[in-house]
């Protein structure tokens, strides 16, 4: 077991307002760790920081081993996957699932005249199969539906074999079917042993998957509360967090809220 993220003291300001303030967090390889937080919390400005996008104005934040600050952000990015919709914006419209997802290899949003090897389209393939778009390889990404999208976003992430995989709001704006199917498949890959450290932002307990292991509860760009899962997301925390009263149950594997 080794630490993945290690943020002491992470400040990050924007136009002098503190978006995260004074966070500590630390992340093993072995841990699944959710983000949960009202609007505004900070959530995906922390996510940035664990994905070298962007440098706390103070503290110190070391991701795989290496201080941001002190090392060549890009040559670490190509060590972490991350699946958020500012990212997917970025992909062309005309560019072929499988292009999409194997671009990734070179950490570029659209295939111009790079190389591939055989093994980098067998690879993939083989993601495209595991996220269930194996019959989409052919198909325009501008084509596809906002489940399908999404699970192409998170199969480019996949795709360079990362250490740390970072998903922001992975079934955000998903209708119920392509929501529960994309759960599934996130559950099934944080479940399995070979799966790298993963964090995920949510703003529903009930879009958590199986196999998470932590919870991180942010307010006001503050750590309000973190640790394993079920002593995290309780009703007391969650109610006191989201400053409303909530029942929070766990059922058959799944989070469910409700206002008391």
């Amino acid at each position: 077991m080794s630490r993945v993220i290690d943020l002491n003291n992470v400040t990050v300001i924007r136009d002098g307002r503190p978006i995260l303030n004074n966070v500590d967090w630390q992340v093993e390889s072995d841990q699944r760790w959710v983000i949960v937080g009202p609007n505004g919390a900070g959530k995906t400005t922390l996510l940035r920081v664990a994905a070298a996008q962007i440098h706390p104005s103070s503290g110190s934040a070391t991701i795989l081993g290496q201080r941001l600050g002190e090392i060549n952000v890009f040559e670490l990015r190509t060590r972490i996957g991350f699946a958020s919709s500012a990212l997917a914006a970025h992909i062309p419209n005309s560019e072929t699932v499988l292009n999409a997802v194997m671009t990734a290899s070179y950490a570029v949003t659209g295939r111009w005249n790079e190389k591939y090897d055989d093994i980098d389209e067998r690879r993939a393939r083989r993601v495209l199969a595991e996220w269930h778009l194996e019959n989409y390889a052919d198909r325009a990404f501008g084509t596809l539906s906002d489940g399908e999208k999404k699970r192409t976003q998170i199969a480019r992430a996949v795709m360079p074999d990362p250490e740390l995989l970072l998903l922001d709001e992975p079934v955000a704006s998903l209708d119920l079917a392509a929501r529960e199917q994309t759960i599934s498949i996130i559950g099934a890959y944080a479940s399995a042993p070979a799966a790298p450290a993963m964090v995920m932002v949510t703003h529903h307990l009930e879009e958590i998957p199986a196999g998470f292991t932590h919870a991180l509860l942010i307010r006001d760009g503050q750590v309000f509360a973190a640790g394993e899962i079920h002593h995290t997301l309780t009703s007391d925390k969650i109610s006191e967090s989201f400053g409303f009263g909530l029942n929070v149950d766990f059922t058959e594997g799944r989070f469910r809220v409700r206002a008391r």
